[in-house]
């Protein structure tokens, strides 16, 4: 199995189907409710997709569901679009838009954030700050899925969705690193999309918009390509499945990490193509 090189950390944000037994009361759904709207909204397997059989590479993988925080959301709602759907960085709507939790008071919502947004974000950084000093670069690779139907909620309501969608940010993407992954997994017999249904990559707070050497890629892998129709159950062919798409990580990371070798420290152009 390929390996990814020494500039990557993975981020899984949305893998966790995780509710601590403190936050369950915060709900208003039943069990039943719940769990549907985890199977709904959790980006299943994404850790077996991107990260498996790799140990050599960080990753910084969400503890908890993101119906108890979500952490790749802003935390000032201001900031945040997907607030206006009542999913800021503390959901209070399902993606149907009916009522999810009941209001929070301040201390409860700092306590939320303190106990997993900021300290998920602290270990992100840390693995890119690491990379950072050992080798000068660093390319966040955030890897997702998504429902092959849109759900209410969503931005993008086009039925016709591809296999993948990678997803860039206009200061930390460069061109070439996005054609590097479109190129790559076309390349591996997937339809691609760039920046739909979802667009954007994570990035550190810390050097969002500020470190042109922090690079980042969104990798969103249609569910319908490993799971059971509305489940969360792995088609029979997930481990093949799983293996193709690290393989075209891999392949797209090193193809980076080759650009950049031969890249001039001052010729960090967004617009400079090496694919």
């Amino acid at each position: 199995m390929p390996t990814y090189p020494p500039l990557v950390v993975l981020h899984i944000p949305h893998d966790s189907m995780v509710i601590p037994p403190e936050v369950r009361p915060q709900f208003l759904l039943d069990d039943n409710g719940l769990q549907l709207e985890l199977v709904r909204m959790t980006d299943h397997r994404t850790l077996d997709l991107f990260a498996a059989m790799d140990p050599a590479t960080p990753v910084v993988a969400a503890a908890v569901s993101r119906l108890v925080v979500d952490v790749e959301r802003f935390v000032e709602d201001g900031q945040e679009p997907m607030a206006a759907a009542g999913m800021g960085v503390i959901y209070g709507r399902t993606s149907d838009g009916s009522p999810l939790r009941r209001p929070l008071d301040p201390t409860e919502r700092e306590r939320l954030l303190a106990t997993h947004y900021h300290l998920h974000q602290r270990r992100l950084l840390d693995a890119t700050n690491a990379a950072l000093r050992r080798h000068g670069w660093c390319l966040v690779l955030d890897g997702h899925s998504f429902p092959p139907a849109p759900l209410p909620c969503e931005r993008d309501q086009d039925p016709e969705r591809p296999e993948i969608c990678i997803g860039t940010d206009a200061f930390h993407t460069p061109d070439w690193v996005r054609a590097a992954f479109v190129e790559v997994f076309r390349q591996a017999g997937f339809s691609v999309s760039c920046n739909r249904p979802f667009a954007g990559a994570m990035v550190p707070l810390e050097h969002y918009q500020r470190e042109k050497k922090v690079l980042a890629i969104m990798v969103e892998v249609n569910r319908v390509l490993y799971l059971e129709p509305g489940s969360a159950v792995p088609r029979r062919s997930f481990r093949h499945l799983a293996g193709r798409i690290r393989s075209a990580c891999c392949e797209a990371s090193w193809m980076v990490m080759q650009a950049l070798n031969r890249l001039p420290m001052n010729g960090l152009d967004g617009s400079h193509d090496d694919s």
